[in-house]
């Protein structure tokens, strides 16, 4: 199989504390956790169960890897006094 690289833009959502799949290339992932390193295992999973599900020979095929490009934002404010 051609090495496909699975890129992946997580985003922290603040008010309900975890890490959530923003977008993806790979269509149907979807993932969240509350920490980055929780969120990066589920997407191992995730992508393996999305990846051999569209196998369309259903058959025993050699292993390979397929790299995951994570992307994080976060982004916070601080109030200044004046």
């Amino acid at each position: 199989m051609p090495t496909r690289i699975v890129v992946v833009k997580a985003r922290r959502d603040p008010e309900a504390g975890v890490w959530f799949v923003e977008s993806s290339d790979l269509p149907g992932l979807n993932a969240e956790a509350e920490t980055l390193e929780a969120l990066e295992q589920q997407l191992s999973l995730a992508v393996i169960d999305l990846l051999e599900a569209g196998d369309s020979d259903g058959g025993e095929q050699a292993q390979y890897e397929v790299p995951i490009e994570l992307i994080a934002h976060s982004s916070s404010r601080v109030r200044i006094p004046a």
